[in-house]
């Protein structure tokens, strides 16, 4: 006679049996995707890793063929020379004040547009917001003339001046902050209300530090775009005394010969307070991402 398990028993096994192979299936899809996102994150960072190699190549390992990664000697030469065929200390600076007055300027004047469309009811709010958004998919290369002409009537080129007035507030960085307001209870404001506080001393002390994610996250993609603008520079911008640091490392880029260790060696420098400024604020900018129009 063969022993045979009771009903009970069996469903058991059968469960602990299936709910091992859910274990296995979620663990190998897990591990299958981190591999996926190693692999992403390995070619986005390529181009980065490229650049910082090829910053330290001589020229004869840069232009050999096939190119390889890995330079075959380290030098500093490239760096050196940047600073002395361009005015790179005086771009530098030029840049910081033109992406860091505008990111200051804007976050200000878009935050009290923001704060007017999201919580002030006026007539035509309904048509201000169309025309943000037409705004927001308008080209700037549409206005580039007319705005360059206007500017240029008021003495305003080859000044810095010229290049932060135009960027002062951003359809975007008004749109995204609306939503962000939108998404924001109403109860502290309405008790503030209450004891007597004015719009003004809402917006500054109750509005603004509860969008403290979102404007830093508005701020790093204010400072970004306009940091490594070069368009709008190049156009405002007719001498290395006013221009930025795009502008400027654009010389190395001629007709017929493109000087890429100096082009890579202006870059690496330009692109670290980009990365400093993004680290400092990576947890704000997560935040400021995912809680931006979630009500």
């Amino acid at each position: 006679m063969t022993a045979t398990l009771p009903r009970s028993t069996t469903a058991v096994t059968a469960v602990e049996t299936k709910d091992r192979r859910r274990r296995t299936m979620y663990r190998a899809t897990q591990w299958l995707l981190a591999v996926v996102a190693i692999l992403i994150a390995l070619g986005m960072l390529l181009p980065i890793v490229w650049l910082t190699l090829t910053a330290f190549k001589p020229e004869a390992d840069i232009v050999t063929y096939p190119p390889t990664l890995w330079p075959r000697e380290l030098t500093l030469e490239h760096f050196v020379e940047v600073w002395e065929r361009i005015p790179f200390a005086r771009l530098y600076v030029n840049t910081i004040v033109f992406a860091g007055g505008v990111t200051v300027i804007s976050l200000f004047l878009d935050s009290m547009a923001a704060y007017a469309l999201a919580r002030i009811p006026f007539r035509g709010r309904g048509v201000v917001m169309v025309l943000i958004l037409v705004l927001l998919m308008l080209p700037f290369q549409v206005t580039l003339i007319p705005l360059y002409d206007m500017l240029n009537g008021l003495g305003l080129t080859n000044t810095l001046p010229g290049l932060i007035i135009p960027r002062m507030t951003n359809a975007f960085g008004i749109f995204f902050l609306t939503q962000f307001f939108l998404s924001l209870p109403r109860d502290l404001e309405e008790a503030a209300r209450v004891d007597g506080a004015s719009e003004w001393r809402i917006y500054r002390q109750v509005i603004l530090p509860l969008a403290r994610p979102a404007l830093l996250t508005l701020g790093l993609f204010h400072f970004q775009y306009n940091w490594n603008d070069l368009l709008w520079p190049l156009v405002m911008s007719s001498s290395l005394e006013s221009s930025t640091l795009p502008a400027g490392l654009a010389l190395f880029m001629g007709q017929h010969v493109v000087e890429y260790g100096l082009l890579m060696a202006g870059s690496l420098l330009a692109l670290l307070p980009v990365i400093v400024f993004f680290l400092l604020i990576q947890r704000s900018f997560v935040a400021g991402i995912a809680t931006t129009g979630l009500k």
